[in-house]
């Protein structure tokens, strides 16, 4: 094993800074307002995405679960337009600009999505334009990254006050004079629109630039004037493995496509498995995403210990095989069926149909169950709670690995190379994946149903496996690929 892949220091993306002094002190805490910014856009997608499935059907009830799709797709496409934008800004411009532009814009996409149920027509249209903002002003983020080390992620990790926020209910509080009303469909959102005013004066006041080499050697520390700047360091001799680059943006891309898809189907598949109410799947599934962020955590240390013993590569073929085992155990079986929303079903030889009980005429209830016009909720074995949790445990440890190990791992193939064209390639392959990720999820969810979709899915995580045991020895770092260190 090489000394690099076992220091615990290495780094994510442009690697560690060692210094000392004013030095140590400017980075960490501009690292300290890049966490800040990471958890922002963290709120920004993650505690509203158990939110947007009834917030959607509660301002539009032609919506669908095809259209949840493209509503939580809007967010990457918006991030995967602005990211190449926002990175040309940041290469002729000092960062902290194109910062506070994109935390901007997001504090008014929030803004506008908690309004999306005041124009009498077209809500859920104002929905998905409210979600495309919300996403470009998340385009910034892997810039925020230069300069952060597997040590210093543990940190990271995104919210789950969406299970505390359900509190307010649907009905929430009026605030009349500005026509707003806050309840847990909106609160997050206005949750992350006061955190982006406060990120907008952090990044003014205390974000300084910090550029290292591949050695952790302090190359560039910005304070936006010119006697602060130090000259970089000289190019380094060798050549990156393309097929590697390659092969790790196609591992990142099936990442990140799995979990947006993971992302995208809990609300909607809990609400027609267990019959839960709109309150009810936006608590629990807050609990769940509460559980499974504090699992991440754990994760996070474990990785850092662990890949230090049997490298990155070992890590990430077994993240895969634990996202394999998530989505294979929530795979139907058996004889038992969800129960049916209440409608006109007429005579039939379907298996014994459970009807979730009607509601008296003059009451508000909102129907539960298993829509029917998605016809296979009548021959489709209902997923049980039990699986649906096992899922999420297994899911919610091979996530984080696969996330860190791929980013270390992709650092480490590039090297002391200059690696802004490179990232950016990463960050479109990441974006594109959670593009297509809900749009491709929703449809075959709502036309075929779990079984075929989840099938899919294990079928797409194998072959990832195939793909990184085919290559599993070019994905090394640079410095052991050209003999500087021994593998």
């Amino acid at each position: 094993m090489s000394l690099l892949e076992s220091d615990e220091n290495t780094p994510l993306l442009r690697g560690d800074i060692i210094s000392d002094g004013d030095a140590d002190r400017s980075r960490w805490s501009s690292i300290r307002v890049m966490y800040f910014t990471m958890f922002l856009s963290s709120v920004g997608f993650t505690i509203v995405i158990t939110s947007i499935w009834p917030y959607l059907k509660n301002i539009d009830e032609s919506a669908d679960a095809s259209f949840l799709g493209w509503v939580v797709a809007a967010y990457s496409l918006g991030q995967m337009v602005a990211s190449p934008l926002f990175g040309l800004w940041s290469n002729h411009r000092p960062r902290r600009e194109p910062l506070v532009c994109s935390i901007f814009i997001n504090v008014s996409a929030n803004i506008y999505y908690t309004y999306v149920y005041l124009p009498p027509s077209y809500n859920k249209i104002h929905m998905l334009l409210a979600r495309t903002f919300v996403g470009i002003g998340a385009g910034k983020l892997i810039y925020t990254l230069g300069s952060l080390t597997l040590k210093d992620v543990d940190c990271i990790n995104f919210s789950a006050l969406q299970a505390a926020l359900s509190f307010f209910g649907e009905t929430g509080v009026s605030v009349n004079a500005i026509q707003l009303r806050v309840n847990m469909y909106t609160a997050p959102a206005l949750l992350a629109a006061c955190f982006g005013v406060i990120n907008i004066l952090l990044v003014i006041l205390v974000l300084r630039e910090h550029f290292v080499d591949d050695h952790g050697q302090l190359i560039r520390a910005i304070n936006y004037t010119p006697e602060e700047r130090v000259d970089v360091a000289p190019e380094v001799e060798g050549d990156i493995d393309q097929i590697a680059v390659f092969t790790s943006n196609v591992l990142f891309f099936v990442i990140l496509f799995i979990f947006a898809v993971f992302e995208t189907i809990s609300t909607p598949l809990s609400m027609d498995m267990f019959a839960w109410t709109r309150k009810e799947a936006v608590f629990y599934n807050g609990i769940i995403l509460a559980a499974i962020g504090f699992e991440s955590i754990l994760v996070f240390l474990v990785v850092k210990v662990v890949s230090a013993r049997i490298g990155d590569r070992p890590l990430l073929l077994g993240g895969l095989i634990l996202i394999f085992a998530g989505f294979f155990i929530l795979l139907p079986w058996g004889n038992q069926y969800p129960k049916i929303q209440w409608a006109d079903i007429q005579n039939n030889t379907m298996p014994t149909i459970r009807l979730a009980p009607t509601p008296p005429s003059n009451t508000s209830l909102e129907p539960t169950g298993c829509p029917s016009e998605q016809t296979w909720c009548l021959f489709t074995p209902v997923i049980h709670l039990a699986q649906y949790i096992t899922s999420d445990i297994l899911i919610g440890v091979g996530y984080p690995t696969c996330n860190v190990m791929s980013y270390t791992l992709y650092s480490k193939i590039l090297g002391p190379k200059p690696q802004g064209v490179y990232m950016g390639w990463l960050t479109a392959s990441g974006s594109g994946a959670r593009t297509l990720g809900p749009v491709f999820v929703s449809h075959v969810y709502t036309i075929l149903g779990p079984r075929w979709t989840f099938s899919v899915i294990c079928g797409i995580v194998l072959a990832a496996v195939v793909l990184l045991s085919a290559m599993y020895k070019r994905l090394i770092a640079f410095s052991v690929r050209h003999g500087r260190i021994d593998d």
